[in-house]
C-alpha cells in the first residue's frame, strides 16, 4: 500500500514542479527593462515558405543592456526579420543597417511596469491553479485506494504540505520578478 501512496505523492510533486518550470519560462518572456535574447523567442520568420523561429535563422545577441542585435545567416532575410519583429507586437522598432537588425529596447514607463507586474501576477496565479489541480487530482486518487482512514488522512496531509511548499515557491518567484520589473 505504501508504494501506491508514494507513487501518487511523487507524481503530484512532478506535476507541481512542472507548473513551476512553466512559470519560470513565462517570466523569462516578461521583460524587466534589460535587453535579453529571450524577448524575441516568440518571433517567427517566413523562411523558404515555412514559419521558423527567429533563433533558427540568425544569431541574437545583446551587446549592452539596452540593445538587441539580430544577425541573420542569410542577408536576404533582413526585411523579413524586421517585419516579423514589428508584427510580433513587442513594442520594438527594429533598424536595419544592411548587416544586421538592431533593436533599441526602450526604458519601461511606470504604466508599462504596472502592466507587466499585473501580467506576472496572472502567470503566478495560473501556476497556483495548476498546483491546486495537482492536489485535487492526488486526493481523488488517494480516495480510490483501499487504505485505512488514518493512512488516507496522513497521505492527504502530505499532499497539502506539498501544495503549501509549491505555493510559497510561486509567491517567492513572483516577488523576485515584481521587484525586478519595478526597479528603475
Amino acid at each position: 500500500m505504501n508504494e501506491e501512496i508514494q507513487f501518487i505523492l511523487d507524481s503530484t510533486k512532478e506535476s507541481m514542479q512542472g507548473a513551476m518550470e512553466h512559470l519560470e519560462k513565462a517570466f523569462i518572456k516578461i521583460r524587466a527593462g534589460k535587453a535579453s535574447p529571450a524577448m524575441l523567442s516568440t518571433v517567427m520568420v517566413e523562411y523558404y515558405g515555412s514559419q521558423t523561429p527567429l533563433s533558427q535563422v540568425s544569431n541574437i545577441n545583446t551587446p549592452d543592456a539596452r540593445t538587441i542585435s539580430v544577425q541573420p545567416w542569410e542577408k536576404s532575410l533582413l526585411p523579413e526579420i524586421e517585419t516579423a519583429i514589428m508584427n510580433a507586437n513587442l513594442g520594438f522598432n527594429p533598424m536595419n543597417n544592411g548587416e544586421m537588425v538592431i533593436i533599441n529596447v526602450p526604458p519601461l514607463t511606470e504604466e508599462r511596469r504596472k502592466q507587466l507586474v499585473k501580467q506576472a501576477k496572472s502567470e503566478a496565479e495560473d501556476a497556483k491553479i495548476s498546483v491546486r489541480n495537482a492536489r485535487q487530482e492526488a486526493n481523488k486518487e488517494l480516495k480510490n485506494l483501499d487504505i485505512s482512514e488514518d493512512r488516507l488522512g496522513n497521505a492527504e496531509i502530505d499532499v497539502q504540505e506539498l501544495t503549501d511548499t509549491y505555493t510559497k515557491k510561486v509567491d517567492a518567484i513572483l516577488g523576485v520578478k515584481e521587484s525586478e520589473i519595478m526597479k528603475v
